[in-house]
C-alpha cells in the first residue's frame, strides 16, 4: 500500500511540474542567447486555447498540440520583431506580450467555457506523452548548451554579442531562433495544461505557472539540471496544495487544522518568493552563471 501511495504521489508530482518544466525549458534557452521574455504567462494562454479549440474542432489532439506549439512560436515572433529588429525594451515587451496574450485567449476562449475534450493518450505508467518530452528535451538542451558547438556559440552570444559578432556569428539570426524556441515550448506548456491537465478550458487558467517557469530558471541559475530539481520541486508544492485544499485540513499531531484555502493556493507562489530571496543572497553564483547580455539590446556597427 505504501508503494501505491508513493508511486501515485510521484506521478501526480511529474503531472503538475510538466508545464513548469516545458516553459522554463524555453525560457532557459531564450535567455542563454541574452534575451528576456517576461512574455511567458501570455504565450502559455495562447497555446492553451489554440490547442484546445483547434482540438475541439479536428477531433484531433495532436493537431492540437502542434497549433499549440505555433501559437506559442508565432507570440514569441512579435516579441522578437518588437525587441530584436525595432529594439523595444524587453522587459517592457516582455509583461505587453502577457497581457495581450491573457487578453487574447480570454477573447477567443469565451465560447468555449464549459466545454470539455478526451484528453491526451496515455503511453507509459499512466502518463502522456508531453511528460516525456518534456524530460526528454531537458536533457537534450543541456547536452546541446554544454556539448555542442551551435550551444557554445549561443552561449557565447548570450555573453558578449559583441563579440561573437566580431568573430561572425549572426546574433540576430540566433536570438530570433532562441526566441522562437521558447515560444514553441511555452505553447507546449499550454497546450498540456488544457488537453492533458484539465481537459477543458478557463480564463488564466496557467494560474501563475508561467511567471513560476521564468523564476526557475533564476533558481537553476540559469543550469539546465537544477531546472529539473526546481521544477519538480515546485510541482510537489502546488500538488500538495490541491491535496490540503481537497483534504480540507491538515493533520497536526493527530488534530485536524483547518487552513484557509485562499493560504493553501498562494503556498506556490510564497514558496517562489522565499527561494528567490535565498537564491539573490548569493550574487556571485548568479554573476558567474547567468547571461552577461541578458536584456541588453545588440546595435550591429554600421
Amino acid at each position: 500500500m505504501d508503494q501505491v501511495i508513493i508511486v501515485s504521489f510521484v506521478l501526480s508530482v511529474m503531472t503538475a511540474s510538466t508545464p513548469l518544466l516545458l516553459a522554463a525549458t524555453g525560457e532557459l534557452v531564450t535567455e542563454k542567447s541574452g534575451v528576456l521574455n517576461l512574455g511567458v504567462e501570455g504565450m502559455m494562454l495562447v497555446g492553451a486555447i489554440v490547442g484546445f479549440a483547434t482540438t475541439v474542432h479536428t477531433g484531433s489532439s495532436l493537431l492540437g498540440v502542434l497549433a499549440a506549439l505555433l501559437a506559442g512560436m508565432a507570440m514569441s515572433l512579435i516579441f522578437a520583431i518588437l525587441t530584436l529588429t525595432f529594439l523595444a525594451n524587453q522587459v517592457a515587451t516582455g509583461l505587453a506580450l502577457t497581457i495581450f496574450g491573457t487578453g487574447l485567449s480570454a477573447l477567443v476562449g469565451a465560447s468555449y467555457v464549459g466545454t470539455a475534450v478526451e484528453a491526451l493518450p496515455r503511453v507509459l505508467f499512466g502518463q502522456d506523452a508531453l511528460v516525456y518530452l518534456a524530460l526528454v528535451t531537458l536533457f537534450v538542451v543541456a547536452w546541446f548548451l554544454r556539448r555542442s558547438h551551435r550551444g557554445l556559440v549561443l552561449r557565447a552570444i548570450g555573453d558578449s554579442h559583441d563579440a561573437a559578432h566580431a568573430i561572425g556569428y549572426p546574433v540576430i539570426l540566433i536570438r530570433y531562433l532562441a526566441t522562437l524556441f521558447g515560444g514553441a515550448m511555452c505553447g507546449l506548456a499550454g497546450a498540456y495544461m488544457s488537453l492533458a491537465y484539465a481537459t477543458s478550458w478557463a480564463e488564466n487558467m496557467t494560474a501563475g505557472r508561467g511567471w513560476i517557469a521564468v523564476a526557475l530558471v533564476v533558481f537553476a541559475t540559469w543550469r539546465p539540471i537544477w531546472l529539473l530539481v526546481g521544477a519538480y520541486l515546485f510541482g510537489g508544492i502546488m500538488y500538495g496544495s490541491l491535496a490540503i485544499q481537497a483534504a480540507g485540513a491538515i493533520n497536526l499531531f493527530g488534530y485536524p487544522l483547518v487552513v484557509p484555502s485562499q493560504l493553501v493556493s498562494a503556498l506556490p507562489y510564497l514558496a517562489t518568493i522565499v527561494v528567490l530571496v535565498v537564491i539573490s543572497r548569493d550574487r556571485a553564483r548568479i554573476r558567474l552563471n547567468a547571461p552577461a547580455c541578458l536584456g541588453r539590446p545588440f546595435h550591429a556597427a554600421g
